[in-house]
Parts: structure tokens; C-alpha cells; sequence
């Protein structure tokens, strides 16, 4: 990699693209906690972090593997799985901060997104985040009218229990 002493070797993490020091350094000049969504194959993470010298300090999170717990019986990698993880996320962090910026890591910024479908469960839990509305996916692709005729009632299900485990 480094063949002269002038080359220079990027930072490891840089190396194996999973941190963009540039845009982290713009969210925590920020100020306020980030809302870190990161999407899987197969799950999606949502959690609200604050920096701190020693490193971040995680004030909330939610997980789609939590869902099944709470009567989410279709697959966790979907949009509406991403909803209801950001809207759980969110009600959990409303209490220690109820404002926050996105931080969706390397993922590319595509418009109706699970990422964005997170970010819609947050701003619906309480949490203001900036953001535009014309990125947000449609409502009835969150509430999951596309996957068949059960999934919009077991969808509503599963928001009133996380309704009522953050009251």
C-alpha cells in the first residue's frame, strides 16, 4: 500500500469503508445527539448516541429483532419493520433527548428508504429531526399494505404495544 515515505496510509477504519471522518466530524460539531440508523440484510439498528471523549455513549436503541417479541411475525428486514424499530428507538429516547441529526453512516441517501422509513418512526415517536419531506417513503408502504391483507392490522398491533410500553 505506502511505497514511498511521502505516501500516506488512510485511517483503518477509512481502509475498510465503514467510517467517513469527515461527515462524522460535521454531525458532532453539531452539538446534539445523532439518531445512528444502520441497516443489515436482515435487521435494522437504530440508536441514539452522544458523543464523549471516551467514546460514544448510547442513550437508546432498538433493534427489528426486538418486533417478534411484540407480535411482529413477518421478516425484520422490510420497511415496515424499519418504522416500527425507529418509532421504538424513539420512544425510548424521547425522555434524554427529543431533538437529534441523522446519521446514516456510508449508506447512499435514496429516497423511500428503510433508512428513511426509520427516520419516519422517530419524527412519529416525538423526536425532531431536520429533515425533508419528499424523502420520507408513502404511508402505505410503511404500513406495509404491499406484503399482504394481514400485515397493515398486525403493523397497527405492534404500534399500540410499543405505544404503550413508552407511556
Amino acid at each position: 500500500m505506502a511505497r514511498s515515505p511521502r505516501s500516506k496510509v488512510p485511517f483503518r477504519r477509512r481502509r475498510e469503508r465503514k467510517t467517513d471522518y469527515r461527515h462524522r466530524k460535521n454531525l458532532l460539531m453539531s452539538g446534539q445527539p445523532r439518531a445512528v440508523v444502520r441497516c443489515s440484510s436482515r435487521n435494522t439498528v437504530v440508536q441514539f448516541a452522544r458523543f464523549e471523549a471516551q467514546g460514544d455513549v448510547i442513550l437508546a436503541a432498538a433493534n427489528t429483532k426486538e418486533l417478534t417479541k411484540l407480535g411482529w411475525k413477518r421478516a425484520t428486514s422490510n420497511t415496515s419493520a424499519a418504522y416500527l424499530a425507529g418509532y421504538l428507538a424513539g420512544t425510548r429516547a424521547k425522555k434524554s433527548s427529543p431533538k437529534a441529526v441523522l446519521d446514516i453512516g456510508l449508506r447512499a441517501p435514496t429516497r423511500g428508504s428503510k433508512v428513511f422509513a426509520a427516520l419516519k418512526g422517530m419524527l412519529d415517536a416525538g423526536i425532531d429531526i431536520p429533515h425533508d419531506e419528499a424523502i420520507l417513503p408513502p404511508e402505505d408502504r410503511i404500513k406495509g399494505a404491499h406484503m399482504g391483507e394481514d400485515v397493515p392490522k398486525m403493523f397497527e398491533t405492534v404500534l399500540a404495544k410499543i405505544g404503550k410500553e413508552g407511556s
